[in-house]
């Protein structure tokens, strides 16, 4: 497997999501390549999301609020999103974040439990630490959705 020299081997998010969400104007690089290339594709992204979704499911801070889910869909949607987010091709077929996670009670310190799961995918990875501002910047804002408590 061939991997983009700057992801190292990013071989990509909470239940993370990226619908519908363009990347803020402060988080755009400065080359002309997307952030979707720089990661390294869909080989890197999916990668990435098959460690995240690993993390998620052995992190005791949240392992139960995914207990039940449905994990090859999650992992779908979760590539979809972050594809869809970065500048790829693909949509995002799942529903919005509200929807997704009404009646999960869902709190501050666990969606900072998972954003810490998925960065350290990304550090395992070796994603350089603009990408991964770029993307964090682009999944950040969908906490007001995802956390009700």
């Amino acid at each position: 497997m061939r991997i983009s020299p700057v992801l190292c081997g990013l071989v990509a998010a909470a239940a993370l999501g990226v619908a519908g969400c363009a990347t803020p104007e402060s988080a755009k690089p400065a080359t002309s390549s997307s952030l979707y290339d720089r990661l390294g594709g869909m080989q890197a992204i999916t990668a990435v999301v098959d460690d995240f979704v690993g993390n998620l499911a052995t992190d005791e801070r949240i392992k139960a609020k995914f207990a039940n889910a449905n994990m090859p869909r999650l992992k779908t949607r979760l590539v979809e999103q972050i594809c869809a987010g970065s500048g790829g091709p693909c949509t995002y077929a799942g529903l919005d974040m509200k929807t997704a996670h009404a009646g999960m009670a869902i709190t501050n310190d666990e969606f900072d439990a998972l954003v810490d799961d998925l960065v350290k995918s990304l550090d395992k990875f070796k994603v350089p630490a603009g990408e991964q501002k770029e993307l964090l910047a682009i999944l950040g804002p969908m906490r007001k959705d995802v956390v009700s408590r």
